[in-house]
């Protein structure tokens, strides 16, 4: 039995290329590059997003959030193909929780989502969590920008419901959309307080079958627990956020609930909020890359490495105080030639 060769990797200019081109393969090795986290990787990643960056921009950046069994992917395959339908090219950035062994997405999007794996309007890509903040993969920015260059009008990023997660993705989209279920008495589920606050849409979903007066009344529930809250960024022009119901089993609500959607960030376009979200987000993105270089230039320091587990273990044994041997670390880290 011959052994196939591997497949070449494609240079720089042809993943530019692809990408400007809609050609989902060399979208998906874009993405995987930007995605790397190997050293002599870091500037092809870096030429190609800069050379696709006057193309980002023009997609509807949705965040899809909820506890977990309130149905997330059967939601956004639902959702998804509504869109498709309708004339849309939608990219799914579904963030996974990692392995703890390979690093590698545990969850496979594309079998969650099969049917809208298949459509060659849509484009899904499952991302490993990895070690960053809630489980938010570590490029899920750049690979928002790579779809949109690549034609996708309509972007949906998917979080892992577990917490933190859902503040990391509310920074790099323009809507974030909370899903719900009909529960029993308490209908804010354990939902901490800061996602429900930052959620622009509120979304009953599997209101179906013997279920649509509990998601009706969870809906009525809902919307006046809200109210007390204060208001999203944005909303209905009342300040409250809307909240709706919807059977992505029996595709009922999914019009109603992306009339909403787009509705929201139409608005915003035209009053100037999404201008400032998103350069608020710019800023903030540039700040979370500095102090992510930062930190792995201090850690790869060779005399910082050398004495950094004798200060760990100073803490940890009490003699140093935590802050007094940052300081010292951060001195020794400035006061050679790789630091400063």
């Amino acid at each position: 039995m011959s052994v196939q060769p591997a497949t070449p990797r494609p240079s720089v200019e042809d993943l530019i290329a692809g990408v400007r081109g809609g050609d989902r393969t060399l979208l998906a090795r874009a993405i995987t590059l930007a995605e790397s986290t190997r050293s002599g990787d870091t500037a092809d990643a870096t030429a190609l997003i800069q050379a696709v960056l006057p193309e980002t921009g023009g997609a509807v950046r949705i965040g899809v959030s909820g506890v977990p069994g309130v149905g997330k992917s059967t939601f956004i395959e639902a959702l998804g193909a509504h869109l498709t339908g309708a004339g849309h090219n939608v990219a799914v950035l579904a963030v996974d929780p990692s392995s703890s062994v390979t690093g590698g997405s545990i969850l496979g999007d594309k079998t969650r989502m099969s049917r809208l794996a298949c459509d060659e309007s849509a484009f899904i890509r499952p991302s490993p969590g990895g070690s960053t903040l809630g489980g938010v993969a570590r490029r899920t920015r750049e690979a928002l920008l790579l779809c949109e260059a690549a034609g996708y009008d309509v972007v949906l990023i998917e979080t892992i419901g577990v917490g933190q997660s859902e503040i990391a993705v509310a920074g790099m989209v323009d809507v974030f959309l909370l899903l719900a279920l009909a529960g029993a008495g308490d209908e804010l589920q354990g939902i901490k307080r800061g996602i429900t606050e930052i959620a622009d849409v509120v979304v009953i979903t599997k209101a179906d079958g013997v279920n649509i007066e509990a998601a009706q009344q969870a809906a009525a529930h809902l919307k006046a627990a809200l109210a007390m809250l204060p208001g999203p960024e944005h909303g209905d022009p009342d300040g409250h956020r809307p909240v709706m119901t919807c059977s992505a089993q029996e595709l009922t609500g999914l019009a109603e609930v992306w009339e909403t959607l787009a509705a929201l960030h139409s608005r915003a376009a035209t009053d100037g909020r999404l201008e400032l979200r998103r350069n608020q987000q710019s800023l903030a993105w540039m700040d979370h890359a500095l102090e992510e270089l930062l930190r792995e230039r201090f850690e790869s320091h060779s005399e910082v490495a050398e004495v950094l587990p004798d200060f760990s273990r100073a803490v940890v044994a009490g003699t140093i105080d935590p802050t007094t041997a940052a300081r010292r670390l951060l001195d020794l880290f400035l006061s050679t030639g790789e630091g400063g």
